[in-house]
């Protein structure tokens, strides 16, 4: 075994290169059924991050669906999801390119069933008794105007113009038919909330002629979420609600009658069922035949699968090696689901519920890693502001071939998951053993306003967003740094899109971080207000407050309008063709911290969105990032990597 050296935090030789980390990593979503197949997403970073539909069939064989021309993925909501449906063997999708809804048959070509025209489709399900697909579609063509979104019926071979079924609310999402198709459930939703803030669970009656009849309101209202409607094998209508302030399961029997008095809950306790819903299609629970319920739950930021008995309602925990899961979907006899583990990268997975066996059918990377190279999380709770909490993951420096002087103490990267409505996740991330194996300590923090902690913890960024998520990133570097675990002087952060905005908040607001790395994130909340796309046009007036009455606020917590206060380097990246953070925020900072003379770098990106997928784009970001630290803190480099221009270094 070779001698562990000694060299300083940062400088460490690691073998989990940023080629390493694009080279073979896919992003892997959306699992979906067709008898004995399974299907799923993959996001491929070496391909220009198309979306491609595969299909393993039940003898094993894994096979691309969707021909390299075309690129599976909705802009609907912009973030997508639920962008295709399968029923025996025919594959609708949506193709990123035109937004058309595509047919394609078992060997042949896609076909387009919707017109050329600026229509988005999301979340379908096939309707075969009626040759149909129901759907949510986003009206886009009225230009100059918030686009309009409906609930509408697409003819699969295309050959109608589609049927509007559901109008009048601002959003929709989850259109699900009952087994006997004689009865159609969704969620809806309307301008300032969003579908964590409030939401309400329809039900229709559909007529012979596939339009609805009479509807009712099932469940939701003020202050509750209700989310992820799916029927039972035998006409249940199972959902998610946190009116208890937990996302818990609940039921309605139509039988039974109507209204709110007909629903009853499913199970109940201090965890959460669901989680934000930022894109379409990634159900937590699925029924394994008439008895049985396969869902996933997290509590304090770990994700666990268990089984309901729907007789009993006893819940029966499974165990399983994972402690990020999603995307569960069923079958009598096995349950398949994307999963991740603090050792182990994504896959999609397949769990037989008679033995108990899981098998990994996809990876999101073969690549294997060292585990002598690779950190662990720690869960940490520290204190904050008000007398409160906060809740993060530690990762501490970690590479078997290196150690550091007992004198020094590592550099720490705060790290901020975006959202700010959503929670970091404890899959093994190359990008964060990326800077781990390096000599650097990573906080992945899920502040106050992250998900899986109940409304309560999830509602304290009302009203508050750049303040408590600033805090408790603030509070958490000083934690480790008070108790000796990083270097006070060597704090950073670092962080994407809402990620973004709570580091040039902390960076210009806060005295207490020395850089910073900001990906395509906020630095003009009231101009986020008025440019941003429908589904997020109103999302500030929960976390800040109504625009245009609250416009001092805007510009109070806006860091664009207090470079002055800024005296440390920063770093931007930035898509330049993200519609949901425009580059001219980022371009704004630059030139200002330009002009004051603060070191400054930014990096732009043609051909990329919101959130980079493009290798040599994703390559070039990470390895930029490393070199600006090495330059503000002052360490070598073990690797050379490409520079970046640095305004003001000197």
């Amino acid at each position: 075994m070779a001698e562990t050296r000694v060299a300083p935090y940062g400088s460490w030789k690691s073998p989990i290169t940023s080629d390493m980390i694009v080279a073979e990593a896919v992003g892997l979503m959306e699992v979906v059924l067709d008898g004995d197949d399974v299907c799923w997403i993959e996001m491929r970073p070496s391909e220009g991050g198309r979306y491609v539909v595969v299909r393993r069939s039940l003898d094993g064989k894994t096979a691309d669906v969707t021909p390299p021309e075309f690129n599976a993925r909705t802009r609907v909501h912009e973030y997508g999801g639920g962008s295709y449906a399968v029923r025996d063997g025919t594959l609708y999708f949506s193709n990123f390119g035109d937004q058309r809804l595509y047919r394609q048959d078992p060997g042949a070509a896609p076909r387009p069933i919707t017109p050329e025209a600026d229509l988005r489709y999301a979340d379908g399900v096939v309707d075969s008794p009626r040759n149909r697909l129901i759907c949510i579609r986003e009206d886009h063509t009225n230009a100059g105007h918030e686009a309009v979104n409906t609930i509408c019926a697409v003819a699969l071979a295309g050959e109608k113009e589609a049927v509007v079924l559901v109008s009048g609310n601002d959003f929709y999402s989850s259109p699900r038919l009952s087994p006997d198709g004689s009865r159609l459930a969704w969620v809806t939703w309307n301008h300032p909330n969003m579908p964590w803030d409030e939401t309400e669970l329809w039900v229709g009656e559909v007529g012979a002629d596939g339009v609805l009849l009479g509807t009712e309101r099932i469940a939701g209202g003020p202050r509750q979420s209700v989310v992820q409607p799916e029927w039972s094998p035998d006409g249940v209508l199972y959902f998610v609600s946190d009116r208890t302030g937990w996302w818990n399961l609940y039921r309605w029997r139509p039988s039974a009658g109507s209204g709110q008095a007909a629903v009853e809950p499913a199970c109940e306790m201090e965890a959460e069922f669901a989680a934000p819903q930022w894109v379409f299609g990634r159900p937590t629970y699925a029924f394994a035949g008439v008895g049985q319920i396969i869902c996933t739950f997290t509590q304090r930021g770990a994700w666990q699968l268990a089984a309901i008995d729907t007789a009993s309602l006893e819940l029966r925990p499974i165990d399983t090696p994972y402690s990020d899961i999603s995307s569960v979907r069923a079958s009598d006899t096995h349950a398949f689901f994307r999963a991740g583990a603090p050792a182990e990268r994504a896959s999609i997975v397949r769990l037989d519920l008679a033995t108990r066996e899981v098998k990994r059918l996809r990876r999101s990377g073969h690549i294997t890693v060292d585990p002598g190279y690779i950190s662990i999380p720690e869960p940490v709770e520290f204190p904050t502001e008000n007398g409160l909490s906060a809740h993060a993951f530690l990762y501490r420096p970690g590479n078997r071939d290196f150690t550091a002087s007992p004198a020094e103490r590592p550099p720490l990267l705060v790290k901020i998951h975006g959202g700010p409505t959503s929670a970091t996740t404890t899959t093994l991330a190359l990008e964060v053993q990326y800077w781990t194996s390096r000599g650097f300590a990573v906080v992945d923090v899920n502040y106050g306003g992250s998900t899986g902690y109940g409304r309560d913890y999830r509602e304290r960024l009302r009203d508050q967003w750049g303040i408590v998520e600033v805090d408790d990133c603030v509070n958490v570097a000083r934690y480790l740094a008070e108790r000796g675990e990083v270097d006070g002087n060597r704090l950073a952060i670092r962080g994407g899109s809402a990620g973004g905005w709570t580091t040039l908040c902390a960076l210009t607001f806060r005295d207490v971080f020395k850089a910073g790395a900001s990906y395509f994130g906020v630095s003009d909340a009231e101009a986020l207000a008025k440019e941003t796309h429908k589904f997020e046009s109103r999302y500030l007036d929960g976390l800040i407050g109504p625009y245009p009455e609250r416009k001092d606020l805007y510009r109070e917590r806006s860091a664009i309008h207090y470079v002055d206060r800024l005296s440390c380097p920063l770093i931007l990246f930035q898509g330049l063709e993200d519609k949901i953070v425009p580059p001219r925020q980022a371009e704004t900072m630059f030139e200002a911290l330009k002009k004051k003379g603060i070191p400054v770098a930014y990096v732009p990106f043609e051909g990329e969105q919101h959130g980079f997928r493009i290798a040599a784009n994703m390559k070039r970001s990470l390895d930029g990032e490393l070199y600006f630290y090495s330059r503000v803190f002052g360490f070598e480099l073990a690797d050379p990597v490409e520079p970046v221009p640095i305004e003001n270094l000197d």
